[in-house]
């Protein structure tokens, strides 16, 4: 079984943080290298990482990823409140992504514009309610939603694309997980 990824990105850090008990290959891709997304699009249309190979069976999407290896592992399957925050979590890290793509190809993001206007009203509303969840104790299990929440806050610190310093229960919660052993060995910093 062999992981493709690139280390920088959140979504791939969270598989390598969940599969720590797996055995598995992890290849390494850039997929700002025009060799490594040629090696992609034989396999993977959709042009985008986590992918994930298991003999002749190609899985697509951390979230599809996670679901086959709980599958194929006899693991529990999240519960809808958990869905529902990982929801948030991915809709979150689609849009930080895509802002930092435009950022990436000279675009102001920061422009007073209708798409980054709602992007920013996303973003408050998505980590406020976050916030909330992790003062409620929705996320003080270590499972797949939690880990996920982890890989976007320290993504975010990572590339400075939003500041949660004012959302106390997120800031706990990244310092209490950032020591963990999983988190040190996936840091993207590295």
């Amino acid at each position: 079984m062999k992981l493709i990824g690139s280390t920088t990105s959140p979504y791939v850090r969270r598989l390598l943080m969940w599969m720590k008990d797996f055995q598995y290959d992890f290849e390494k891709v850039d997929i700002f290298n025009s060799a490594d997304r040629a090696k992609l699009v034989e396999k993977n249309p959709s042009l985008k990482i986590p992918m994930l190979e298991d003999g002749d069976t190609i899985v697509l999407d951390s979230g599809v990823i996670f679901r086959y290896l709980s599958q194929k592992a006899s693991l529990p399957s999240l519960s809808w409140e958990q869905e529902n925050l990982l929801t948030l979590i991915d809709s979150a890290n689609d849009s930080l992504v895509q802002i930092f793509l435009l950022s990436r190809s000279d675009i102001d993001t920061s422009a007073d514009k209708l798409y980054f206007r709602l992007q920013r009203e996303r973003f408050d509303v998505i980590f406020g309610e976050l916030n909330k969840a992790a003062e409620q104790g929705k996320f003080d299990e270590w499972n797949y939603a939690s880990l996920s929440l982890f890989c976007l806050l320290d993504w975010v610190e990572f590339r400075a694309r939003y500041d949660f310093s004012k959302l106390p229960a997120l800031v706990a919660f990244h310092a209490e997980h950032a020591t963990r052993e999983e988190a040190k060995a996936s840091d993207p910093r590295l």
